[in-house]
């Protein structure tokens, strides 16, 4: 399937009210884009993850969410702190420029100055450097103790 967004139709928005019905759309969105970027990752391991998606979702500071044309989700960040926690793109909207304008929104608006990033996803590390962000730390292991190496990158 070709890709069939234009960024002219975006429209991307704080979550106020955040419902049931579109925490399950984010997950969708989530789970797109990690079965296309995160090929390190069992089936097993994405659905384990997959059960803590909610949770991130409703909790997370700052919930920005980009819509199409539809009105329905395609990508979305979470932000604390000047952190971004959470970037995802639904897969057939990956390479559109979303991303892009979903960042510069983040440092913009939200003083986004610092994320990390599985090693193993070299596309997002690729992205996050063309946006102006830098290794500063390694780790072996991820936040929940997984053989998952980050990258902890800074404006």
């Amino acid at each position: 399937m070709g890709k069939f967004c234009t960024i002219g139709y975006m429209r991307i928005y704080e979550a106020e009210d955040r419902a049931q019905a579109m925490i399950d759309n984010l997950v969708a969105v989530w789970e797109s884009s990690v079965r296309a970027t995160h090929l390190f990752l069992s089936e097993p391991e994405i659905l384990s993850i997959k059960e803590y998606v909610p949770e991130a979702l409703t909790s997370v500071s700052h919930l920005i969410i980009a819509e199409n044309e539809a009105g329905l989700p395609v990508a979305f960040m979470g932000i604390e702190n000047g952190s971004l926690e959470m970037l995802f793109i639904q897969a057939e909207y990956r390479g559109n420029g979303i991303g892009k304008q979903l960042i510069k929104k983040g440092i913009d608006e939200y003083s986004v100055n610092r994320l990390a990033v599985n090693e193993q996803n070299p596309q997002a590390r690729g992205f996050y450097e063309h946006m102006g962000f830098k290794v500063v730390k390694c780790t072996e292991l991820d936040e929940q103790g997984n053989p998952y190496p980050l990258l902890y990158m800074a404006l």
